[in-house]
């Protein structure tokens, strides 16, 4: 039998004319307009508009008008719709169709660095950094990629080259199977960059804070291009300065990363739409303050298989939190009043999207926000809003067609319309047929009730108030077959015909073999007898219930963030560190954050009273030397001088590692960049203020540190064969490395002054606020001979070393530090673990202090930091120092060091209230810290920590199990996996972790 000619009409969509003029067509070109009315459906035009029984108007590609019963022009084809809903076509703002495969500029050279770019022309130094590339000129439109886009309900996408850390700008495309001219919408939509160096094989950046220093020098480079003339010739800062005008489009890999992009960006007067990952409402109130746009991905975790239970022991808490609460992540930026637009970036199948919107939905997300979010939003944020993203006059005729509200779980894409053209992935005749109808054979009138799925119906005939007759019920694409016994006839009645939207008719054969005409009328759809059902008492499902967020989202986070509060510690040992010592049966009053009171009998109306009978009060302890929460490197290893890198710049506020150390005391840490370079990075001086923000973490008003290194670390030669490039090899190099520098950076200074124009070197800045002693430097050093070199440097220049860092032998030349100036922060008694440190002695810091050096002893290791107090117990057991002095080498020492010993480092009024309260003796291995606040605020306490733990055991286990459910249900699972929510850093960590 022939195929139904509606069948026909939409094949014949199919097939449209070539728009494109300027290029010649061989053969009789097809001049016929796509001018369709759409009648019938429920038009959604954007999300808030719906008009009902709506035509549909376009012609040549373009959205001519919407009316609710619309006449149909003369010439325009009608496509009956009845009963169906149209939608905008979803914009995808983050994609990477059509793009070529990223491939590196050349080849890096055999197992050795690569200190220059290796791409050819007069591009950038670094081969991460590409604006100079543009989307629209590489675009080559994919047909199995669009294909799929396009059953997902995608029309467009704004495609960019994902890679480097400026990627260059991205095209807004549609997603027809016209050539790449035609499905151009918007040629340079937006600058997209990230903190990923993708191909390039050069070594800088190999950290997150190069990759962040990079982009801020960038910044200074071009607009000192802009005012340099022919000095030299740099397409990518032009080009740079050419994409600043576009929406900037940041790619971060978590919520941290979101804030650090924002900051940078904010010192440049940068805006970024900050493409996410997903797990944005673990900093919710964070992120509702950038006051700046989102593209969200919805690539859910699967649930993870934990059957045994010593798989399910692998699994982190984080990760179980994120499973459950991962699909609330757009509600709840919507309920912050954050913009964001979705994306499928992420999604192994495209055809998941759609489903994982509607169950962001089911997780609270008001279906408006998510509708806007999939079509509107992204299209105004990629500035294509005069194209697509809503169904208005002028705009592209890009839409799809379905059987129902989008949210419903039942409900299909029929069609995606793009630019006029028709892409069917499930024929229009075949959409739902049911409901209830009124069937006219002949003169009778019976009622048909057609049931199930569109794959396979089930129909009944209702032949009086009493009597009922099954019907066999088939369909092929448009054409319909029904057969059934009549009560009064003798055999089968047979019927065949077609359908036009709610209205079915045909001819057909009764019992007799008399031929019948007969139609059907729709008299109620499946929806409506759905929204009947509500109204006679059943509810839509409940979101699901999901645990709280907490802060940070790993163990031991809070949901209540700490307060200071006002307390009084009673009958206290006090150990000052102050002219006063140690005070028997004292008490302390802590209030607003600092130290209000020291003495015998206080009082304090409304506070907190502690007893701290056979206790012991200390101030907390300071560690010189950390390398804890730091993200993505410790070290910038790539080059001999990284001071332009900042470790303030990548603070992680979710490292456990800072609430261990609270349980051992530690109050303030100073983040240190590593060995691997004689000059490093600027540190972070932080308080373990556990569960804040980066920023906030950070010890107000400190003074500026940078790294320095000296010995086997920086020369390389404990790196092996094939580190031999980079400058310096020797440990004379590493002098004339200083010497270099120093000197540039004098000169560098002297131009600043002189007020002629200058490129800012974010590198010399830093060194010359050495030279003016506005910064000061922590120097990693070992043998005397380099100790005593790097004096020299420094009094030659005119400054002094603040701090020798482990000074191993500076037993050595102690009375020469005493000279300078320096001070010495030191291991208490490591040794023998490399050839430079033979000599070290565990009375080096002893005798350091016996010549008036300000000594400290440091960690350098997240474990010893816990256990510092028993490292300064060591300096009694190895020299006889002082109980007293002893406590101030990990309290008022380290302090006096960093220039903080005005605000922490003793107890005594008017300072931070930074205090530990112990168990017993603090230099006792068998005491612990019972108490430890920062500025006033508890943020440990031993005896809420048991509590604590039992809180946590519940919570995982109720994951566990819910797990389990979601595995027996039959959902998805995914292997166990450990996912490590810090690194534990070391002096000579040096892996690449900027790609």
């Amino acid at each position: 039998m022939k195929k139904p000619i509606v069948l026909l009409f939409f094949l014949a969509l199919a097939f449209g004319a070539a728009a494109q003029e300027t290029f010649p067509y061989n053969g009789v070109e097809d001049h016929r307009e796509r001018y369709y009315a759409l009648t019938g459906a429920t038009v959604h035009t954007d999300a808030t508009t719906v008009i009902e029984n709506a035509t549909l108007l376009i012609r040549d590609g373009r959205v001519r008008s919407v009316v609710a019963n619309g006449s149909i022009p003369d010439g325009a084809v009608e496509v009956p719709l009845d009963g169906k809903h149209i939608y905008p076509a979803f914009v995808d703002p983050y994609a990477d169709y059509g793009m070529p495969e990223p491939k590196a500029e050349g080849k890096r050279p055999e197992r050795q660095p690569q200190m220059l770019s290796n791409k050819p022309g007069a591009y950038a130094w670094n081969e991460a950094l590409k604006p100079e590339f543009h989307a629209h000129a590489h675009f080559t439109p994919d047909a199995k990629a669009a294909k799929a886009l396009r059953e997902a309900g995608f029309g467009a996408v704004a495609a960019h080259r994902m890679d480097g850390i400026s990627r260059g700008t991205g095209a807004v495309v549609g997603l027809g199977d016209e050539r790449a001219h035609e499905m151009i919408i918007t040629e340079k939509a937006g600058h997209f960059l990230s903190f990923r160096k993708g191909t390039s094989t050069q070594n800088y950046p190999n950290s997150l804070m190069g990759t962040i220093a990079l982009l801020r020098q960038t910044y200074y480079d071009s607009e000192w291009y802009q005012q340099q003339e022919g000095l030299e010739v740099n397409l990518s800062l032009e080009a740079w300065e050419e994409v600043q005008g576009l929406p900037q489009v940041f790619a971060v890999d978590d919520r941290l990363e979101a804030l650090r992009a924002a900051k940078l960006g904010g010192e440049f007067g940068k805006s970024y739409i900050l493409k996410g990952s997903g797990d944005e409402y673990q900093r919710i109130g964070a992120i509702a303050k950038l006051n700046t746009p989102l593209i969200i991905p919805v690539d859910y975790p699967d649930a993870y298989d934990v059957e045994d239970p010593y798989d399910a022991e692998v699994v982190t808490l984080a990760q179980l939190k994120h499973w459950e609460m991962a699909p609330a992540n757009a509600a709840m930026l919507a309920d912050a009043g954050v913009t964001f637009a979705f994306t499928a970036d992420g999604l192994k199948k495209k055809s998941a999207f759609l489903s994982h919107i509607r169950k962001a939905v089911n997780y609270g997300l008001d279906k408006t926000v998510a509708l806007r979010a999939m079509t509107e939003t992204p299209a105004r944020l990629m500035g294509a809003s005069d194209h697509i993203g809503t169904l208005s006059k002028g705009k592209l005729a890009n839409f799809i067609v379905a059987n129902g509200d989008l949210f419903d779980e039942q409900t299909q894409i029929y069609q995606t319309w793009v630019k006029g053209k028709a892409y069917t992935h499930k024929a229009v005749a075949q959409m739902s047929l049911t409901g209830s109808y009124e069937l006219m054979l002949g003169n009778a009138r019976y009622a048909l009730e057609v049931s199930g799925t569109d794959e396979a119906p089930k129909a009944a005939l209702q032949i009086n108030d009493s009597t009922s007759a099954k019907v066999k019920f088939s369909r092929d694409d448009a054409l319909v077959t029904l057969s059934f016994n009549l009560p009064e006839e003798d055999g089968k009645t047979r019927l065949s015909g077609t359908v036009s939207g709610a209205q079915w008719s045909g001819r057909g054969q009764r019992a007799s073999g008399e031929w019948v005409s007969w139609s059907a009328a729709r008299t109620g759809s499946s929806e409506e007898k759905g929204a009947a059902g509500e109204e006679d008492g059943e509810q839509a499902a409940a979101a699901p219930e999901i645990g709280e967020v907490i802060y940070p989202f790993t163990a031991f986070g809070w949901t209540e963030k700490p307060q200071p509060g006002t307390y009084l510690i009673q009958n206290a040992t006090v150990w000052t560190n102050e002219a006063d010592g140690i005070l028997e049966a004292t008490d302390v009053l802590i209030k607003d954050g600092k130290i209000a009171g020291v003495g015998k009998g206080l009082k304090a109306k409304g506070a907190t009273v502690v007893d701290a009978s056979g206790m012991h009060l200390t101030p907390g302890i300071i560690d010189e030397h950390s390398h804890i929460a730091i993200s993505r490197g410790v070290n910038e290893s790539s080059q001999s001088s990284t001071a332009e890198v900042r470790i303030g710049d990548v603070v992680n506020s979710e490292d456990v590692n800072i609430y261990r150390q609270l349980s051992g005391g530690v109050t303030t840490s100073q983040l240190l960049h590593g060995s691997a370079n004689p000059i490093g990075g600027q540190s972070a001086l932080i308080k373990l203020r556990w569960g804040y923000e980066p920023e906030d973490m950070k010890f107000e008003g400190a003074a500026p540190f940078i790294k320095f290194a000296l010995g086997e670390n920086v020369k390389q030669s404990n790196w092996g064969d094939d580190y031999t490039i980079r400058f310096p090899q020797t440990r004379m190099g590493v002098e004339q490395v200083y010497m270099d520098k120093f000197t540039k950076a004098v000169a560098y200074g002297e131009l600043k002054e002189s007020g002629k124009p200058y490129r800012r070197d974010l590198d010399l800045e830093a060194l010359l606020e050495i030279v003016n002693s506005e910064r000061f430097i922590t120097c990693h050093s070992y043998r005397q001979s380099e100790i005593n070199m790097l004096m020299k440097v420094a009094e030659h220049f005119g400054f002094r070393v603040n701090t020798f860092t482990h000074i191993l032998e500076g037993y050595k030349v102690a009375d020469k530090m005493a000279a300078h100036g320096a001070g010495g922060s030191s291991f208490a008694d490591w040794w023998a673990y490399k050839y430079e440190v033979q000599e070290a002695i565990p009375y080096n810091g002893a005798l350091m202090h016996e010549q008036g050096v300000t000594v400290a002893f440091n960690s350098d290791d997240a474990e010893m930091a816990r256990r510092l107090n028993q490292e300064a117990a060591k300096a009694v057991l190895f020299g006889g120092v002082s109980e007293e002095d002893a406590l101030k080498f990990v309290t008022l020492n380290p302090a006096k060091l960093l220039h903080i010993d005005d605000k922490v480092g003793s107890i005594k009024v008017g300072k931070q209230a930074d205090v530990v309260l112990w168990s017993g003796h603090p230099l006792s291995n068998y005491s612990r810290a019972e108490q430890t606040y920062i500025d006033g605020i508890k943020f440990f306490d031993r005896q809420a920590d048991q509590e604590l733990r039992k809180q946590l055991a519940a919570e995982r286990n109720r994951l566990i199990q819910k797990m389990l459910d979601e595995k027996k249900g039959g959902g998805k699972t995914q292997p166990v996996s450990s996912q490590r929510q810090y690194r534990h850093y070391h002096c000579d960590d040096f892996a690449d972790e900027a790609k």
